[in-house]
């Protein structure tokens, strides 16, 4: 047993399958918490790093082990998203509580399915969507529902990098949940309109570049801008409201949150700015997905619910699949 910063008693019994590129970031978390007792993956030359790394946690190739492994209480779930819905499923059958990566799955109906037999098996089911563990988007939330910003009118987000560049999902899949997730979560509305049009530049069939437009019943509109063929990374959530407008730069090394209480004044039934002075917002910085991590242990001791449960990333999974049909 370990205790994690919050005090709480961790026990070894977390296995990741996966270990790649996000996968052994998530190895690293758990491990640093006291909960990992194993990872999985089906590449020797990974296991064997794994191993080297992590001498005391186990190291296995074939996923039904650890299924079978009764000592093992969750799994998180780091393999390339089309294999989600059938992994998660596996790990839930067996008994498991289970945190996947984004996306949840790639169909509306399979996500029903998977959050459909979590219900019934009892099992936690979180979905890292990982900005609602980052301090900054909290704080944010918080000064929205107190009003902080007035109504809100419109919002958009810009997550751009060069690479990486993948092959087994879009752009649209690969960046854009997160923005989704964060600006649903906002609105507190599912949008009635989703259009979404992209480029496809280095792959005939995979898009490198979407532009979303999500428009709610509540008159907010917002935009995702992503892209993995950009010549710097950015990545940046505006929101406006009627009172004051916030920037979340998560690239920004300070003043990653900042307010902008501009107003717009009618005279002679024009519209005049007047500019105001940035007004960083303070909080507490603690590494995202060491926070996500927590939480999910949290989850599957307490039996809570998680922050971003799998009903949170089938609301997720249903605008990007509109938005892939506007692709």
């Amino acid at each position: 047993m370990s205790e994690d910063k919050a005090g709480a008693k961790s026990e070894k019994n977390v296995a990741v399958a996966g270990t790649g590129y996000w996968g052994k970031n998530l190895v690293r978390n758990f491990n640093d918490l006291g909960a990992l007792a194993a990872v999985c993956d089906s590449d020797p030359a990974r296991l064997a790093d794994m191993a080297k790394q992590y001498p005391g946690v186990r190291g296995v190739a074939g996923f039904q082990e650890v299924l079978r492994d009764k000592s093992i209480a969750a799994l998180a779930i780091a393999t390339p998203a089309e294999t989600h819905a059938d992994l998660v499923k596996q790990a839930l059958l067996a008994g498991k509580d289970v945190c996947v990566e984004k996306p949840l799955c790639l169909s509306v109906d399979e996500g029903k399915a998977l959050v459909a037999l979590a219900n019934e098996k009892k099992r936690v089911l979180m979905v890292g969507h990982l900005l609602w563990y980052h301090p900054a988007v909290l704080k944010l939330k918080e000064l929205v529902e107190a009003g902080e910003l007035g109504r809100i009118q419109y919002i958009y987000s810009h997550r751009l990098n060069l690479g990486k560049i993948r092959r087994e999902e879009n752009i649209l899949w690969s960046f854009a949940p997160h923005d989704i997730s964060v600006i649903l979560g906002l609105v507190g509305e599912i949008p009635d309109s989703v259009q979404s049009q992209g480029g496809n530049y280095l792959h005939q069939k995979i898009a490198d570049v979407t532009v979303s437009l999500l428009s709610f019943a509540s008159g907010v509109r917002a935009h995702i801008f992503v892209s993995w063929l950009h010549p710097f990374k950015e990545q940046k959530l505006v929101v406006v409201g009627d009172r004051k407008m916030a920037v979340f730069d998560d690239v920004a090394e300070k003043n990653k949150l900042v307010l902008y209480p501009h107003t717009i004044d009618w005279k002679n039934r024009l519209p005049v700015a007047h500019k105001a002075d940035a007004e960083p917002v303070a909080f507490e910085m603690q590494e995202p997905l060491r926070a996500e991590c927590s939480h999910f242990l949290e989850c599957v001791r307490t039996r809570g619910r998680p922050r971003t449960d799998g009903e949170e990333g089938l609301r997720v999974l249903g605008v990007l699949q509109e938005c892939q049909k506007g692709l």
